[in-house]
């Protein structure tokens, strides 16, 4: 483990961040979870998947 990893662990030990602040990270990954769990279930829409055209790249042979 880095000595910064250490330092900013000990910072959040002393200045733990606000409610707000854990009601917003909370938040954001349970839409990330809201949106995977929509995507397992119904599968990825066929409208947004790209077509592709055929070619091939240099590095993809």
């Amino acid at each position: 483990m880095n000595f910064f990893w250490l330092l900013r662990m000990k910072r959040w030990a002393q200045h733990p961040p606000s409610r707000n602040r854990v009601l917003l990270v909370l938040a954001v990954i349970a839409i990330c979870l809201l949106l995977y769990g929509i995507e397992h279930w119904f599968g990825w829409p066929e409208a947004l998947t790209p077509a592709g055209s055929g070619r091939r790249g240099p590095l993809l042979r």
